[in-house]
């Protein structure tokens, strides 16, 4: 069902900042006049200043250089609700620029590309809205609230709160393609629970819900904030690890010895750590007869030595992962291969 806004725009309608083509899909049509572009943040601060716009939409790519400085000058010179247009491997620099600490740059942001109608929608604030030819009256607040549960449901595991399989895959793909252009490097973690249907069949679909969350839990604590955290289904995870710019390099002697040519130091690092904490997991919600080991298999496989599109990865680990099954469980290769098992790199 189409929907389309007929709300007041008076305020100065939408500003958009930087390259269209990139971010909204199908560019800004005629039809939208509310929506005025500007090619770059310098140029949008100036015509902020001239306009009460309702809203400030800035596209993250091309501007990073310079966008932090840029969004506080926005800040400085309009009262407008600013958003960020975001691509998926953009997303943890999205979060951090909003924050929540009652200093954010930004009041939002959205993963792009994202179609104009909808961009369109979020942003009117009029309490009209057009549906299916009809007038009806519609509050924002209550719109808004659907578009996100939408959008959530869409994006995200809802047992876990993980990201799902198809964000995942998105955002491997984004993330291969920018390293591929600026050399860096990208390693792909598919791990699963060992003997995880001993849990459902023991202790019943509810305990076995309670050991998925522990995982993910505990897996998000132990990766760095930017690196992709998702469940593919089943007890099944994975993990997207690569160069965030934004994040230094670890300095510690320890991690910084793990380093390799085609392997990233932090990845073999975080591997082991989550292994250790998940084998000491305090399984109380199993009841006093519930105590026991919870371990993991998993397989890791890097871009360039391992494969070169995602397809290749995601193949490299799943295969990595069957190795380490074969090979005794609660355990991690590299690339499936014995002499590749984590424990032995020092």
């Amino acid at each position: 069902m189409m929907v389309t806004a007929m709300g007041n725009m008076d305020t100065g309608g939408i500003l958009l900042i930087g390259n269209p083509t990139s971010a909204v899909l199908g560019g800004i049509p005629a039809d939208k006049p509310a929506i005025q572009v500007c090619g770059n943040i310098h140029d949008g601060i100036e015509t902020a200043r001239k306009t009460n716009f309702a809203a400030i939409a800035v596209v993250m790519k091309g501007t990073a250089t310079n966008l932090r400085d840029g969004l506080s000058m926005l800040r400085e010179n309009t009262n407008a609700k600013i958003l960020l247009l975001a691509r998926m491997h953009e997303e943890p620099e999205a979060i951090k620029l909003v924050g929540n600490n009652g200093a954010s740059l930004a009041d939002d942001y959205l993963i792009c590309p994202i179609q104009t109608e909808r961009l369109y929608n979020i942003v009117c604030r009029g309490p009209l809205m057009a549906v299916a030819g009809k007038e009806q009256a519609v509050t924002d607040t209550t719109l808004l609230a659907k578009i996100n549960r939408l959008e959530k449901l869409a994006t995200e595991d809802d047992l876990t709160g993980l990201k799902n399989r198809r964000y995942l895959w998105e955002f491997a793909k984004q993330i291969i393609a920018r390293a591929k252009k600026d050399n860096g490097r990208v390693t792909i973690l598919i791990f699963d629970i060992d003997d995880f249907k001993h849990y459902n069949d023991v202790y019943g679909h509810a305990a076995g819900d309670e050991v998925l969350k522990q995982a993910s839990l505990l897996m998000r604590r132990c990766c760095r904030k930017h690196d992709m955290v998702a469940r593919l289904g089943g007890d099944e995870f994975a993990v997207v690890f690569w160069d965030d710019p934004q994040c230094p390099q670890p300095t510690d002697g320890g991690e910084r010895r793990l380093f390799a040519a085609d392997h990233p130091g932090e990845v073999i690092f975080i591997a082991k750590r989550f292994r250790r904490e998940i084998e000491k997991t305090n399984l109380r919600f199993l009841g006093p007869d519930g105590r026991g080991v919870l371990t993991i298999s998993g397989g890791l496989a890097s871009l360039n030595r391992d494969g070169s599109t995602t397809e290749e990865l995601f193949e490299k680990a799943d295969q990595a992962l069957l190795e380490a099954k074969r090979s005794g469980k609660n355990r991690i290769y590299l690339v499936g291969q014995p002499e590749n098992d984590i424990d032995k790199i020092k």
